[in-house]
């Protein structure tokens, strides 16, 4: 196994040096959140078994959790073919959304129209 650095040098960061992350419940693969880590916020998640991300809005980091009591305990984490974005796999406690729902994705329907295969 390659050492922390190198796994983090894989990671494409954006010019504000920053990764998007998918987070996914890791049994169910149902879809919970999207956040953003930086260098160390993805060093944190990686050596603690936590997942620790960047606030763009509060410009600072956060272990999810620490104050809600709704963790994220890391099952697995990949990057995709380019690196420039993230998959954490967790084992969440709670609601992992700020709003209180299960995911952040809860309710939010678009209504987009149901494609055709083949069209």
């Amino acid at each position: 196994m390659s050492t922390v650095d190198e796994r983090i040098s894989a990671v494409v960061f954006n010019a504000d040096g920053l990764a998007p992350v998918i987070v996914q419940q890791w049994d169910t693969l149902e879809v919970l959140m999207l956040a953003w880590v930086d260098h160390e916020a993805l060093r944190r998640t990686l050596t603690t078994g936590r997942a620790v991300y960047w606030s763009r809005s509060r410009q600072e980091y956060w272990r999810k959790g620490d104050t809600s009591g709704h963790i994220q305990v890391v099952r697995e984490m990949r990057h995709d073919c380019d690196g420039d974005a993230l998959l954490l796999l967790v084992d969440q406690t709670g609601p992992a959304c700020h709003t209180g729902t299960r995911t952040c994705f809860d309710g939010r329907d678009l209504g987009a129209v149901p494609g055709v295969e083949g069209a």
